[in-house]
């Protein structure tokens, strides 16, 4: 009888059906969470103020290498003391990095990138201290129109190096 079901195009399994799911070992896409014991150490953010650090969002700069802009207004200018507070700073389009209005306040702004504030009308630059921490230089309006450096090109030089 079996043989004449399978003849008959059925099948103990379904065809149409899909295989089944393994979900303890797949991916659930990228992780949007960090906890702030390893955010780094730069963005110099208390121990005990909390289990969760702010995640960067993707962008120009690295998770290592940038700050972002609701670590910049809550923990180094003190304009927000609260994460609503940064929303609302943020959404009512004050904020400008390298000219653009940002509005993601997980935005990383990183090394060499100017902070322009609208209302208080304000220039910052992010430079590194010594210590290898970020630090918010204050600049003229004039000096917040253009980059220090930038890459113009990437190249390689004699024998693949």
């Amino acid at each position: 009888s079996r043989v004449l079901a399978q003849s008959r195009g059925h099948s103990r399994h379904h065809p149409a059906a899909p295989p089944p799911l393994t979900t303890d070992t797949m991916a659930r896409g990228p992780v949007k969470h960090l906890k702030r014991r390893f955010a780094p150490s730069h963005w110099m953010l208390d121990k005990l103020k909390g289990r969760w650090a702010p995640k960067p969002s993707a962008g120009p700069h690295k998770l290592r290498e940038c700050m972002p802009l609701i670590v910049m207004l809550r923990e180094r200018l003190k304009y927000a003391l609260t994460y609503r507070e940064v929303k609302m700073i943020v959404m009512q389009r004050l904020i400008k990095v390298d000219g653009k209005v940002r509005t993601d306040m997980f935005f990383p702004a990183g090394f060499m990138d100017v902070v322009q504030i609208e209302q208080t009308k304000e220039n910052f630059r992010l430079l590194y201290d010594t210590k290898g921490k970020f630090v918010l230089h204050k600049i003229v309006k004039e000096e917040a129109t253009y980059k220090l450096c930038g890459v113009k090109k990437v190249t390689r030089g004699p024998k693949g190096t």
